[in-house]
């Protein structure tokens, strides 16, 4: 894991530039940095070293000179690439799997991602046919962005990297804030700042004389609906998968520094923690995290885990004032505007993880994408349900058995639940279905979107756009599979694994892997008959299956309880920090524009006096904050107002 930077075009001054994208992303990279100059190209690096400890230095050259790469991330299948490639002669230098890149891109070309299993996102001058080859891996796990200016092609693993160059300046894009306010996060390639882009997930990217060309090279693709599926025997399936975790696992514990584990209580990272301790030598080292509030505190699960697994556990607590402390330096290092405070907890756990001397964790993101875990996908099933009988006084009631850990939706009526959930109110047709309450929940956040913005947007539609990028096939698909599409391709990478997975670990130089996510594994999921991962009202029914007997039955039969961390009270009580008055001020939101200050102001008051009505409010003025801090972080104008004020 390590941070990157470079560019392509004629400078006179690229190495000082490339040094000062280096200091941008030590946080990235604090072991080791380096620089690359050419005529017409350039790269940076700064590395946390993890593989290849003594002789992985970057940007690395072939043995003939004319292929260079600087490198992000981790292949793991390095091992048997490589000893695959030395049956055909190949000579390795290094014990590193950034030279095996560079092997097979030698034999292959861009071809070579294929051979890839991997998170990863890295940067090929190849001097022989003058080009710049970018790549990144299939589900999105490392970031990379980039923008031209000035006649030059720039790139790096963070924007923050882009914006030491001369001339490449921070202004906030209004089709970014209001896909962030209604999506959680932009639509890729499109970022906040306007004019910087980011690759998008599974893409190459080539860069020469004659322009930019980008093509996808992998597409996360189901099974027409009634389609006869190879996997009909659920207990050959659940064994299949069982091998294929484990082997995934296996190779995400390769490293020559300690591997640790995050767990969290739940189904997911309790599977990958017990897979773990059985391939370690040493105790296995857990981390979590655990909050005052017992609707979002999980450390009775995290406990009884550590006990089975016997590992060397260890927590940091969130209380009040905590997620405020460290709210401005999340969105930092998350680099867009938020609208949930889920990232903060974890970038607390990260900073826990590099005090206990570690530099990686698994986790078990990825599951409830691939496996159908999410409570939105049942809500999406229940919805259906009752949409085929809108008159139904009984259907409605199933909503309750979605939320058990809401004890305010277990007293309503079933119109109150139908209401709530939108039970009939969307056509079953609707490709966006499954997603239509949360897109409508979030985007009433847009209320306080000041009249100049929403001039600006001049009426766009984010939920649109998404609808029309989705691919041809995508309404021959079972309706769960739609909503894992619409879930793994837009809020996984976009929010998940950037501002709550890379991002929060990288601050601190922790580099963290998903065995759910290994390509083959989304694939075998893919393939699987939509009744083998939510049976019922019950999600990832598979996975529980395939792990059952690795599980204490608290957990395996422990029913998804969602990550989630307070909202606006972190903000308020013990957590009212001066900055988040000044920053919510009328005069600050009147001067950067993008809100309107008196319903700005009304939202405060009443997030203040604990009146916060659910998620609109929570997520409008977590939205707010962070969209003012972002501004305030990034760009001059909105520096000079905190400067002023």
């Amino acid at each position: 894991m390590c941070g990157f930077g470079g560019y392509f075009g004629t400078l006179h001054e690229g190495e000082r530039l490339l040094r000062a994208m280096t200091r941008a992303l030590r946080h990235r990279g604090p072991d080791e940095e380096g620089v690359f100059v050419a005529p017409q190209a350039g790269l940076a690096h700064t590395r946390l070293s993890i593989v290849g400890l003594s002789d992985g230095q970057q940007p690395m050259r072939d043995a003939s000179g004319d292929l260079v790469i600087a490198f992000n991330g981790e292949i793991f299948n390095y091992v048997e690439l490589r000893e695959e490639l030395r049956g055909r002669g190949r000579r390795f230098r290094t014990s590193s799997d950034t030279e095996v890149i560079l092997h097979l891109y030698d034999e292959m070309g861009e071809d070579c991602v294929s051979r890839l299993n991997g998170d990863f996102a890295f940067a090929i001058w190849d001097a022989r046919r003058r080009r710049m080859v970018l790549a990144r891996d299939r589900m999105g796990v490392r970031p990379l962005f980039y923008t031209q200016h000035g006649g030059t092609f720039w790139f790096a693993s963070e924007v923050k990297a882009l914006l030491q160059v001369p001339g490449v300046e921070a202004a906030m894009d209004p089709v970014a804030l209001d896909q962030i306010f209604t999506l959680w996060a932009p639509i890729a390639p499109r970022t906040p700042f306007r004019n910087i882009f980011e690759l998008e997930p599974a893409s190459l990217m080539v860069v020469d004389a004659n322009g930019v060309a980008t093509r996808p090279y992998w597409r996360l693709e189901f099974p027409d609906e009634g389609e006869p599926s190879r996997h009909r025997d659920e207990a050959a399936a659940a064994e299949e998968l069982r091998a294929l975790l484990t082997d995934a696992t296996r190779l995400r514990m390769r490293a020559d520094v300690p591997v640790g584990s995050y767990l969290s209580g739940g189904l997911d990272s309790s599977i990958v923690s017990a897979l773990a301790a059985g391939m370690t030598p040493q105790t296995l080292r857990t981390f979590s995290v655990t909050f005052d509030s017992a609707e979002h505190d999980e450390s009775a699960f995290q406990a009884e885990m550590a006990r089975a697994l016997g590992t060397r556990h260890e927590a940091v607590h969130c209380g009040e004032g905590d997620i405020a402390a460290v709210f401005p330096d999340v969105v930092r290092f998350t680099e867009r505007p938020i609208l949930r405070t889920a990232p903060a907890p974890l970038f607390r756990l990260s900073g826990l993880v590099r005090e206990a001397g570690l530099k990686v964790v698994l986790t078990g993101e990825g599951a409830d994408e691939v496996f159908a875990g999410y409570d939105i996908f049942k809500e999406a099933r229940v919805r259906r349900f009752c949409g085929r009988q809108p008159g139904s006084r009984i259907r409605p009631h199933l909503f309750r058995k979605l939320y058990p850990y809401l004890p305010g939706l277990q007293q309503q009526s079933a119109e109150y639940l139908a209401a709530f959930f939108g039970a009939g109110n969307d056509p079953l047709d609707d490709p966006l279905f499954s997603h239509r309450p949360r897109l409508r929940g979030t985007a009433a956040a847009k209320l306080f979107f000041s009249p100049d913005l929403r001039a600006a947007l001049c009426g766009y539609d984010a939920a649109e756009e998404m609808a029309s990028l989705l691919p041809e096939d995508f309404r021959r698909w079972h309706p769960l599979h739609r909503a894992q599409y619409l879930e793994s391709r837009f809020l996984l990478p976009g929010y998940i694994l950037s501002s709550q997975g890379d991002r929060m670990a990288m601050a601190h130089g922790i580099e963290g892997r998903f065995p759910f996510l290994d390509h083959r594994l989304v694939e075998f999921a893919a393939g699987l008959p939509p009744e083998m991962k939510l049976k019922g009202l019950t999600e990832k029914h598979i996975l529980r299956e395939a792990t059952r007997d690795i599980l204490p039955p608290l957990i395996g039969r422990r029913p998804k309880q969602p990550y989630r961390a307070p909202d606006s009270r972190s903000f308020t009580g013990a957590g009212a920090l001066d900055y988040v008055a000044a920053a919510m001020s009328e005069e600050r939101v009147a001067a950067n524009g993008l809100f309107n200050p008196k319903a700005v102001a009304k939202l405060a008051a009443k997030c203040a006096g604990g009146q916060a009505a659910g998620f609109r409010d929570n997520a409008a003025f977590v939205g707010v904050l962070s969209t003012q801090l972002w501004v305030e972080t990034f760009t001059a104008a909105g520096a000079g107002v905190a400067r002023a004020a």
